[in-house]
């Protein structure tokens, strides 16, 4: 499931060269174009976008403080693998967000208007699975997520839920939709739009609750595929580290205009 990141913002408003370094390596990232343990040269990543390595450096730094970059004092900066940690914390703090808003959202005097943007995202969501349209299902589903967060009371606490799911969005980019599948997420998002509608909170505390801990009855079968994207106590020597000779090329893609280095 792909996390869109758009190097320009809306609007054409300004936004710094290390912004939109920053963009181009999260996505890269969340999308497992880089992948993890993958060596990232900070020379090579300057070289390729077009600017100093003082912007570079600044989005490392930033991608590290979320856990997505790991640096090594010896041996530069690698792409952090999948720890299971992150994603239960991000899976924690993203249930204990979305329960609490879709029951003040249940409750809402506007609940018949947030009833028909949910049911009309269903039927996009339907036509989406239909013709197999991945990409454009997920930002259904963000939308669907992000509606319940407004007509909860709080429209700015998105931004919150979007840091907190940040790594349970690359797990996600791996199990959907190779591991899982449309029908059963919209399957879901029915239950939680039926106990909206009934003005049932407990069930649609429950069903949100459900629905966002479905990703750990499909992980097993993401570290079976994938077992060296995930991190392992037993395997952090420099072996792990492996230089990627598409870093800072073909891996790292697009130019950043200007130089603010």
């Amino acid at each position: 499931m792909r996390t869109p990141l758009p190097l320009h913002p809306e609007g054409g408003a300004t936004v710094s060269v290390s912004q939109r370094t920053f963009d181009v390596l999260l996505e890269q990232i969340m999308t497992f174009r880089l992948k993890p343990f993958d060596r990232i040269s900070e020379k090579a990543m300057s070289e390729a976008l077009g600017i100093s390595r003082t912007p570079a450096r600044e989005a490392l730094a930033r991608l590290a403080t979320l856990g997505l970059i790991d640096i090594y004092a010896q041996r530069g900066s690698v792409v952090a693998p999948l720890r299971m940690a992150d994603l239960q914390k991000s899976e924690f703090l993203r249930e204990a967000l979305e329960v609490a808003l879709v029951a003040r959202a249940t409750e809402s005097p506007r609940r018949a208007e947030l009833l028909q943007k949910l049911k009309d995202e269903l039927a996009i969501q339907d036509t989406l699975a239909s013709i197999s349209d991945s990409d454009r299902f997920f930002r259904s589903d963000e939308l669907f997520h992000r509606n319940i967060a407004t007509y909860g009371g709080f429209p700015g606490v998105w931004a919150d839920i979007s840091a907190a799911k940040l790594h349970m969005d690359r797990f996600r980019y791996l199990t959907f939709p190779r591991m899982d599948n449309m029908a059963v997420v919209i399957g879901q998002h029915k239950a939680i739009v039926a106990a909206i509608e009934a003005g049932d909170v407990k069930a649609a505390e429950e069903t949100m609750r459900v629905h966002l801990r479905r990703i750990f009855s499909v992980i097993g079968r993401v570290q079976e595929r994938y077992p060296e994207y995930f991190s392992d106590p037993d395997r952090l020597g420099a072996a792990d580290v492996r230089p990627d000779p598409r870093a800072g090329s073909e891996v790292i893609a697009g130019e950043v205009d200007g130089d603010a280095g």
